[in-house]
């Protein structure tokens, strides 16, 4: 398998690519800037749904509560946070902070941003051409597999067409500190079941540390 830092070729065309996407300004009611992740060139590729509100100014996706969240999932099945920015793709069904709502929670991402902003993300399966994609939370577990309840699909691992893309999707429930879904039944014993199954995959294995010599 190739490592995530095997192809200089891909990581240039990768940062053409986020130089490119960091000034687009498609959809008038999302609000700047631009979130881009690191140009590595992987095989795991994490979707998201959309930067919150503090990750413009950090520069990052998944930089603030909920990112704490998914990165204490994923060091429990042994990648911690900078090994995973530094060797998985982290991209998003779309790169801005929606805004708020009236009421004072995150704006979903409406239909038409969510296809505004899909070519950059189809440009990153085709360059990357990932053998694990993890949708993160129901937005992105839309797009791949849409219409299905949470508890269809969590826990599961499915051989889909991804933007073109065959490969293989094990989703995660949205680790926002406001959702209660996987903090009880069935949520908690699903969750688990979904990092087992994550754990087990021959692109996830590839991200762990080497075992040291007995």
């Amino acid at each position: 398998m190739q490592s995530s830092r095997s192809s200089p070729a891909t990581v240039r065309k990768l940062a053409l690519h986020l130089e490119e996407l960091a000034g687009c300004r498609r959809c008038p009611d999302m609000v700047g800037p631009v979130v881009t992740p690191r140009p590595i060139a992987a095989k795991v590729f994490l979707v998201g749904q959309a930067p919150g509100p503090h990750e413009g100014a950090l520069g990052r996706p998944f930089a603030w509560t909920a990112g704490k969240t998914l990165f204490r999932w994923l060091g429990s099945i042994g990648v911690d946070e900078e090994r995973f920015r530094s060797r998985a793709y982290i991209s998003a069904v779309c790169r801005c902070f929606p805004g708020k709502t009236a009421a004072g929670g995150d704006r979903v991402p409406s239909p038409i941003e969510v296809a505004a902003c899909e070519p950059w993300m189809a440009r990153e399966v085709q360059l990357l051409a990932p053998e694990l994609v993890i949708p993160v939370g129901r937005v992105a577990i839309d797009r791949f597999l849409p219409g299905r309840p949470l508890v269809d699909v969590i826990g599961q691992r499915f051989r889909q067409e991804v933007l073109g893309h065959a490969c293989d999707l094990v989703p995660l429930p949205h680790p926002s500190g406001a959702s209660t879904w996987f903090k009880k039944e069935p949520g908690v014993s699903l969750l688990a079941e979904a990092l087992r199954v994550l754990s087990r995959h021959p692109a996830w294995q590839a991200l762990l540390p080497p075992t040291p010599s007995r």
